[in-house]
């Protein structure tokens, strides 16, 4: 970070500590203001939160045309609730049962992506899942649900404005479908559909902070022709509803090594519809889920920062917890 914009904290600091105190000589005031002024050489506030920020939110931020970027994270998410068992044939009951579950879910992702243009950026997300039950002590290791995403920025990036980002992601259903599996005796890695989704993301420099913003939609297509044994039926066919999310947050830099971003998540997914071979339809309810997430990044050399998260859920669907690290993995024929 600039020493304009660090000095600057670090007056603000002072003013409120000294008001109650009597102040130093004037000649020595104005020979601290000298120091503290901006030097030649020195990088711009803005610039600097914007280097912050896009390395904490990775969606807001792409490649020069021509340049790769390669990065790791590691997940790890706890959720612990009662699952209801509920069939109901012509109005009636016929099977009610409460199991308690508690999962842990272990997430090793690479995110590659790469700058067909300086305006527009393609990328791809391949998951590794690890997920552990420890009521039924169930594990599965296997390949999650690959993605591939497009952002594109239609305007060109001015200081001090708005700065608009659209994305489109596609996600596959490589991972080990939750329709596909004993459910007795496996736990699944994906969501067991394909997916669409599309949106926008702003973002804007507010010194010393960047606040930022994103709306999306997704569309999950139905799958078809399952053969999944649910108690006394058979699974034929799921149709997951639509999904709609929005988050709102800043990123605030402590100092050239420290930053803070803070951000919150709303997301709301459509009832889904389960049909059995006799015909019997299930409906799982719609569900309103929230996020809290807190994240701080250090820097550990000129071009890596390294990204630690928290984040905590809002409403009885969400994770009950989460933890999070992320960095840029740089190799030689990934060099910009």
């Amino acid at each position: 970070m600039n020493r304009w914009f660090v000095r600057g904290l670090i007056l603000v600091s002072a003013s409120g500590w000294l008001s109650g105190t009597a102040l130093a000589q004037e000649g020595n005031v104005d020979q601290a203001r000298d120091a503290l002024a901006k030097q030649e050489g020195d990088k711009d506030s803005s610039r600097q939160l914007e280097e912050v920020f896009q390395a904490a939110e990775k969606n807001y931020s792409l490649q020069k045309k021509g340049t790769h970027s390669l990065n790791y994270s590691f997940d790890y998410s706890y959720t612990a609730d009662q699952r209801l068992d509920l069939a109901i044939t012509n109005g009636s009951v016929r099977n009610l049962d409460v199991v308690p579950s508690a999962t842990h879910n272990f997430t090793n992702s690479f995110s590659y992506d790469f700058g067909l243009l300086d305006n527009f950026t393609v990328g791809a997300r391949v998951p590794l899942v690890v997920k552990y039950d420890t009521e039924d002590e169930l594990n599965v290791y296997d390949v999650g649900d690959i993605s591939v995403t497009g952002r594109w920025q239609p305007f060109a990036y001015v200081p001090g404005k708005m700065s608009t980002t659209l994305f489109g992601t596609f996600s596959s259903k490589t991972g080990v479908s939750p329709y596909e599996i004993d459910i007795n005796e496996q736990l699944s890695t994906g969501s067991g559909y394909y997916s669409l989704g599309g949106g926008a993301s702003l973002s804007k420099v507010l010194d010393p902070v960047v606040v930022f913003g994103s709306v999306s939609a997704t569309y999950n297509l139905p799958a078809e022709d399952l053969q999944q044994v649910r108690g006394a039926r058979l699974l034929q066919e799921v149709e997951p509803g639509f999904g709609l999310s929005g988050s709102l947050g800043f990123a605030y830099s402590l100092s050239y090594d420290i930053s803070l971003s803070m951000s919150a998540q709303l997301s709301y997914s459509d009832e889904t519809i389960l049909t059995f071979s006799n015909g019997d339809r299930a409906m799982a309810q719609d569900q309103m889920t929230g996020f809290l997430s807190l994240s701080l990044g250090t820097r550990v050399s000129d071009t890596t920062i390294v990204n630690t998260s928290l984040g905590i859920g809002l409403t009885e669907d969400a994770p009950d917890f989460s933890l999070g690290v992320s960095l840029p993995i740089n190799f030689s024929g990934l060099k910009e």
